[in-house]
């Protein structure tokens, strides 16, 4: 997943095939984890799973995993 932070509002943008992710905005700022946060709370809604960020804490490429 490729995520911009500090958007207006947070929503799947589409799907990038090229580098085979999807493009993703959220409100919160990249600041104190806050953007991390949100996409989370994003995801698990969106997929009704819980959701943790495998990889690319620090950084706007992330591996998301979903699980129970």
């Amino acid at each position: 997943m490729i995520i911009s932070p500090n958007s207006q509002k947070d929503e799947i943008v589409g799907f990038d095939k090229e580098k085979d992710v999807y493009l993703i905005k959220i409100k919160a700022k990249a600041e104190d984890n806050k953007a991390n946060i949100e996409l989370i709370k994003f995801l698990s809604k969106a997929l009704g799973r819980k959701v943790r960020i495998k990889s690319g804490l620090k950084s706007r490429e992330k591996i998301i995993e979903a699980y129970k």
